[in-house]
């Protein structure tokens, strides 16, 4: 059986924690920070980890990391 790839572009965007979530960074935050709240700002540094759903299918891009 051949070896399967891993998209590219999701090996770029995501990382897998020791515990098997998966880490992104947080959206909305390239442009138009102006009519955005201070709030959101502050909230949206650093990285998030997805939801379940969202993480099922960031892992199959990535059959390697689990």
């Amino acid at each position: 059986m051949p070896k399967m790839k891993t998209k590219s572009a999701a090996k770029k965007r995501f990382k897998m924690t020791a515990s098997g979530r998966v880490k992104a960074g947080v959206a909305g935050k390239r442009h138009g920070m102006i009519k955005r709240s201070t709030d959101f700002i502050r909230k949206a540094t650093g990285t998030m980890l997805l939801s379940d759903p969202d993480a099922k299918i960031v892992k199959k891009y990535m059959p390697y990391n689990r």
